[in-house]
């Protein structure tokens, strides 16, 4: 037999041999894992998509994802949500997770298992490695948990906005490479539908890089920054004159802390010969415009 492999730049795979000479699964369930393996993280289709996707039926994708369920490649968990709810999540996996019937290796030999049969992962295992930590002595673990998150995420969005642009096709590592990009547009609060009207529209012919397409319009006409919100302008009243104070409670002249008379520059005297003057005025209104002695 001769095999005759082409190089390959993009849109590939790289699976265990192992995994793919497994005897022990048909070749029916040895595809179906190979298709599983090449779709990116975040991927959702279940059996029933397999099936109608497929030349086979329902029942010979059943069968293939029981043997791969047993076989340690395939798993399905469910996960009880805080609100009560179940979601289920599947796990897909290039070597087994556990192996039913595999032979562990005695302790100071060598490994007597069968010939062809896949390592084993060991789910349990504690890294030899300590993880690394701040300056402060706590685990970054949950910091790159969440990057990761914020990773898959975009990848699983910049997807769906492709997948109707068969022009598009990118491969997981392309996507990783876009996802920065993406995860900026999220932060800035855009959503599927403004990328798709920033990345389908409009595309050239032919289509020579779409990785290089998609990255310079995801930078040209990335929106622009949220402002930051303005804290909203807070005050108390005091809680007998009512005037303007700083934080609730009474004001300083309430408490005979400060005098409330007005005393920058001359306001007092110019507002005390005001007031005389107006008594004036009015006296001589009420007088017919007489002293008031005489009045008198």
């Amino acid at each position: 037999m001769r095999v005759h492999r082409t190089e390959h730049v993009r849109n590939f795979t790289v699976l265990p041999n192992c995994m793919l000479q497994y005897r022990r699964l048909s070749y029916t369930a040895r595809g179906l894992l190979a298709d599983l393996l090449s779709r990116p993280d975040g991927w959702r289709e279940d059996g029933r998509h397999m099936a109608d996707s497929s030349p086979q039926g329902r029942g010979a994708i059943r069968k293939a994802l029981k043997e791969l369920t047993d076989a340690g490649f395939y798993r399905v968990e469910k996960i009880r949500m805080p609100d009560g709810t179940i979601r289920t999540e599947t796990h897909v996996y290039d070597t087994p997770w556990s192996a039913p019937d595999a032979t562990r290796p005695a302790p100071g030999g060598a490994a007597a298992g069968r010939a062809g049969s896949p390592p084993v992962k060991n789910r349990h295992k504690q890294p030899s490695l300590p993880a690394s930590s701040t300056e402060d002595g706590r685990p970054e673990e949950r910091e790159e948990a969440s990057e990761a998150e914020e990773v898959r995420e975009a990848v699983a969005t910049l997807f769906r906005v492709i997948r109707s642009e068969p022009r598009l096709c990118l491969g997981e590592a392309e996507a990783h490479e876009l996802a920065p990009l993406v995860a900026q547009w999220l932060e800035r609060g855009a959503t599927r539908t403004d990328l798709a009207h920033a990345l389908l529209p409009g595309l050239p012919v032919p289509m020579h890089s779409a990785t290089a397409v998609l990255r310079y319009r995801l930078e040209h006409k990335m929106p622009p920054a949220r402002p930051a919100a303005r804290p909203a302008a807070r005050y108390a009243e005091c809680a007998k004159c009512h005037d303007p104070v700083p934080r609730p409670g009474i004001c300083r002249p309430c408490a005979g802390l400060t005098s409330g008379v007005l005393t920058a520059g001359k306001g007092a005297e110019v507002a005390i010969a005001g007031a005389a003057r107006v008594r004036t005025a009015l006296r001589s209104a009420m007088t017919g415009g007489r002293p008031a002695h005489i009045a008198a």
